[in-house]
């Protein structure tokens, strides 16, 4: 359903608009905090080439690491449905937790007490100052959804989740499903 109102644990879907924007282009994000000092999200759909034991060894999991967004790169953050196993967790909405105790994070993944479809890594997020994400709603710039997954949205993004979201929109949306990434190559 396309709410008008951005809230924490929406969705927001890039128009397809959004050529040219690396970060952004063909994005879903969810919306992990918004008020009216501004907003946090992660992008769910946008995979990096690399583990979580890549970036620390001395976890013993091979969890993929995702494009936050363009803010912190350098930082680790992470989203779980699991708050009764990893103290100090801040409820998004629908059963989605963002962040807790890292260290007890850790050792729970290397217990295999942690699946894939209980938490997910991004280096970065997406943050917007006081108002701004409000003026890209009305540039146009995003569609919001809610999270109709609740929980298990953890578990079922992937790269065609953008062209799943849009299609799900319907009507003039359905042409720009099956557009290529770069219109310019078509």
């Amino acid at each position: 359903m396309i709410s008008h109102k951005p809230k924490k644990g929406h969705l927001l879907i890039a128009e397809p608009s959004t050529i040219g924007d690396l970060s952004f282009n063909r994005s879903v994000l969810l919306l992990a905090d918004h008020n009216s000092e501004g907003s946090v999200g992660f992008i769910l759909n946008k995979p990096l080439g690399y583990t979580i034991q890549d970036l620390i060894p001395e976890i013993k999991g091979n969890f993929k690491i995702y494009n936050g967004g363009p803010v912190e790169q350098d930082n680790l953050y992470f989203i779980h449905n699991i708050p009764e196993l990893i103290p100090g967790s801040i409820e998004i909405s629908n059963g989605i937790y963002w962040g807790g105790d890292f260290e007890s994070t850790k050792e729970l993944i290397n217990k295999g007490m942690i699946r894939k479809n209980n938490i997910r890594f991004f280096l970065g997020y997406t943050g917007w100052d006081a108002q701004q994400l409000e003026d890209e709603l009305e540039e146009n710039s995003w569609i919001v959804t809610e999270n109709s997954y609740q929980n298990k949205i953890i578990g079922k993004s992937s790269t065609s989740f953008w062209k799943e979201k849009i299609m799900e929109l319907g009507g003039d949306y359905l042409i720009w499903s099956n557009a290529p990434e770069n219109p310019s190559l078509n």
